[in-house]
């Protein structure tokens, strides 16, 4: 197989000199190449531009271009072609200055021959050859380092940074120059002394001490001070001695990934506590049920007896403190319904301001070691809310204040208008509006942030045995829950607490109510009770004959749509709304389907929220809530009996 033929561009203007180079490539040995001449720079640049040439000759005094400026507007123009420097004897110094401009080679004219003519061509293209593989090479691979998502820095011992990829110029300076020759900690850490195990692990230093490659998560500042959350991977760059002369290091930017990854912690946490509070809250409503069909059946007892005894007798004081405790025991209920939100509410518009100072004035007058401040804003919106609970959550709050400081302090209640956009960054997403805000403030003892994540949970206290019983401010999340509020606690051991509540405002107008004292009603016809509790029905059917009514009983839903249907007419039905068989609300409807015009009184140990609701919706006439007095049912007997 044949050489291929290599062309030869010869820029000489000396005729002698061009026909001499002419003559030692018609020899044997120049057989392979091929040459073209010109005199003029100008005329070999456009020569050039066409294409084709494997090495140039390059004289560097032609009429139109003197020096080491041939060269550099050659060289410029092709600087793939590798380019042989002619000199005379006396030019050498400019021939090496041309060969450290990027000339491959130089040839005296005074020592040529025709062998050292084509050995130093054939070396100029080899060497132009291995230096554009270098380059191409060298350029791969700085589009590789310098594509990275990572940022990669080259540090010596002293901590000096040698070299950067653009990624890490990016982030930590304007420009290469501004990096290259300064320590790591200056660029990465803005300090400056190296850092130290105590705070940071340093990888550069492990990898030096080691020889083994780290990885660290450290904080770092941008050039612009922001901060970054990065990963450190450092690995040992050896050297022709095989000893550790540098170090690489990787810096992958994982500050969003990061916060992301904590915002999700957080959603996932608060999602937790809501499935917890929820279990909580059901777990709590069910036991409150029970309680008080326990305390129905004493409260159905002592109107019983007291039916019979007048306030002359000795045993009338008694039964009177038993009805007092069993007040205090349905108020219990309530703080326990009030939690899993089961609680019945009397909602209406009402004014936070006025509540907050008749109740802290009352309040204060039994601690007198608390000094009460008040910063009520004027025009305060309204809030539909139930008075009762209300006032419930401000004296669970006053109360809890106080026992954060035993030794006296100041308790500070402020209350203003926001809306939405004041309530951003809170751990909940709130319904567009308009709230009232209500923050409680002690000086107390403060809240660790364990004890944060816990205080709304039932049953659980601070407190010493006998002093609490864990449903002070876990009744007061259910309320502020129930009425579609939010309650945040900021707070810090040693330096006191705040309860901030938002309550939804109202444009509704706040009415004026008087309370009217109810005698005990007496009717007549016939009612069927309905009840699984076998104490709640035999004592309620005895209350209800006391009235003057005729009493079916019935103890469960299945028996109660038997009895209904065989008994005409019945007048009145009371009925339960949770029983195991059928409940109040499938028996509602058969009932219904029996008669249009049946009377139904719903009775539970819930509150009138959930299915008591879906049930009055559907035409049931009313609810009462247990435990009741014989005040309270007769009176809502009465109104149902009077419907037309």
């Amino acid at each position: 197989m044949s050489e291929k033929t290599i062309n030869v561009l010869l820029i000489e203007d000396n005729p002698g000199d061009a026909r001499l180079i002419q003559e030692f490539l018609s020899e044997p040995g120049g057989a392979m190449f091929t040459l073209e001449c010109v005199e003029q720079l100008s005329t070999g640049l456009n020569r050039l531009a066409e294409g084709g040439i494997d090495v140039i000759l390059l004289d560097l005094g032609l009429p139109d271009s003197q020096g080491l400026d041939t060269f550099a507007k050659t060289h410029e123009q092709v600087r793939h072609v590798p380019i042989v420097v002619l000199t005379g004897l006396d030019d050498e110094t400019m021939a090496t200055q041309a060969m450290r401009a990027g000339a491959q080679d130089y040839l005296a004219k005074g020592q040529m021959d025709s062998n050292l003519l084509i050995r130093t061509m054939r070396y100029a293209i080899e060497r132009k050859q291995s230096e554009e593989a270098l380059r191409k090479s060298r350029d791969y691979l700085d589009r590789i380092v310098n594509g990275m998502n990572e940022g990669l820095v080259v540090i010596n011992r002293n901590f000096i940074i040698k070299e950067v990829n653009d990624r890490f110029v990016k982030e930590y300076g304007s420009v290469r120059e501004d990096i290259i020759g300064r320590t790591c900690y200056e660029i990465t850490h803005k300090v400056s002394e190296p850092c130290s195990s105590s705070d940071h692990r340093c990888p550069v230093r492990e990898v030096f001490n080691t020889g083994k490659p780290a990885r660290v998560e450290h904080i770092h500042r941008d050039r612009s001070g922001g901060e970054l959350i990065v990963e450190l991977y450092a690995f040992p760059l050896l050297g022709e001695d095989g000893k550790i002369e540098h170090v690489i290091e990787l810096s992958h930017n994982i500050t969003e990934r990061t916060r992301a990854e904590e915002e999700k912690r957080g959603l996932e946490t608060q999602l937790i506590h809501a499935q917890k509070m929820q279990a909580i809250g059901t777990l709590a409503g069910g036991i409150a049920h029970d309680f008080n069909n326990l305390l129905s059946v004493i409260q159905g007892n002592v109107a019983l007896i007291l039916f019979d005894v007048d306030a002359n007798q000795p045993h009338y004081r008694n039964l009177k403190r038993i009805e007092k405790q069993i007040q205090r025991g349905s108020k219990l209920t309530h703080q326990i319904l009030a939690y899993a939100r089961k609680e019945k509410h009397d909602v209406k518009p009402i004014n936070l301001n006025e509540l907050v100072a008749e109740t802290s004035e009352a309040f204060g007058t039994t601690r007198k070691d608390t000094t009460i401040y008040r910063e009520l804003t004027e025009d305060l919106y309204a809030i539909e809310a139930d008075h009762g609970q209300i006032e419930q959550v401000l004296l669970n709050l006053y109360v809890n204040a106080t026992h954060a400081m035993p030794g006296g302090g100041d308790l500070i209640l402020k209350t203003m208008n926001v809306t939405h956009d004041d309530m951003k960054g809170k751990g909940y997403d709130p319904r567009p509006g308009n709230y009232v805000l209500l923050t409680v403030t002690d000086t107390g003892t403060g809240i660790d942030k364990e004890t944060q994540g816990r205080i709304f949970d039932p049953f659980f206290t601070t407190k010493e045995m006998g002093r609490g019983t864990g449903l002070g401010l876990a009744s007061v999340y259910g309320i502020v829950k129930g009425h579609a509020g939010y309650i945040d606690v900021d707070s810090e051991k040693g330096r006191g607490t705040t309860f901030s509540i938002y309550l939804p405002a109202t444009e509704k107008k706040i009415k004026k109510s008087v309370e009217i004292a109810e005698p005990v009603i007496r009717g007549s016809g016939t009612i069927l009770l309905v009840d699984d509790e076998e104490m709640v029905l035999e004592t309620g059917a005895e209350v209800l004959k006391k009235l003057g009514y005729r009493v079916l009983e019935a103890k469960g839903g299945r028996e109660a749509l038997k009895i209904y249907s065989e008994n005409n007419p019945i007048d009145l039905v009371i009925l339960d709304v949770i029983m195991p068989d059928i409940g109040g609300g499938e028996a509602y409807d058969k009932m219904k389907e029996m008669n249009p015009n049946v009377k139904v009184l719903l009775s539970s140990g819930y509150s009138i929220d959930g299915e008591a609701k879906e049930i009055l919706d559907r035409g049931c006439d009313a609810f009462i809530q247990k435990p009741f007095d014989i005040k309270e049912l007769s009176k809502s007997v009465k109104q149902v009996l009077g419907k037309e």
